[in-house]
């Protein structure tokens, strides 16, 4: 069966159907969306970004797949703060779908997932928008995550440097 092409009119109703969507928990809906929307416009900004936070809604059930699928599509996503928003999000999603998985060593994978996130976080606040803290929340967020399941001896909080421009 051939799908069906959604109307460039269309294209806003539909990008508040994939938040609604992901607010449901139905990111396989948010997901089918946000493609119906790059179909007609590859370029869409607002779509690729809802995209690459839908594929990281379900890292839970295919996490190597889901890093890979969301990382081909994070250099279209134009402004270099949000790509690497975008990465560190993706990074401390992957980490807690590791945890959620409970194998043996999820922790330390899991942490290895933490910190790349925070690496991405630092490059995303090095050149964020004024006013905007959302790097240096999830930053945390992660510190706190690392504090809570890092393997003893491999993790120590430092004291938190701001970078130039702050």
């Amino acid at each position: 069966m051939n799908l069906k092409p959604i109307t460039r009119e269309g294209i806003p109703s539909a990008l508040k159907k994939v938040e609604r969507y992901r607010l449901l928990n139905d990111a396989v809906a948010a997901e089918s969306i946000c493609l119906d929307v790059l179909a007609l416009d590859a370029g869409n900004q607002e779509a690729l970004d809802a995209l690459v936070l839908t594929i990281s809604d379900q890292l839970d059930h295919e996490m190597s797949e889901g890093v890979a699928r969301a990382r081909k599509i994070l250099p279209r996503v134009q402004d270099e703060y949000r790509r690497n928003y975008l990465n560190g999000i993706l990074c401390e999603r992957r980490g807690k779908a590791q945890l959620n998985r409970g194998a043996l060593g999820s922790g330390e994978i899991a942490a290895d997932w933490f910190r790349e996130a925070m690496e991405w976080y630092a490059k995303a606040e090095a050149m964020r928008p004024a006013n905007n803290d959302e790097a240096i929340l999830r930053w945390n967020s992660c510190v706190r995550m690392l504090g809570k399941h890092e393997p003893a001896g491999r993790f120590e909080p430092r004291e938190y440097e701001p970078t130039i421009g702050e």
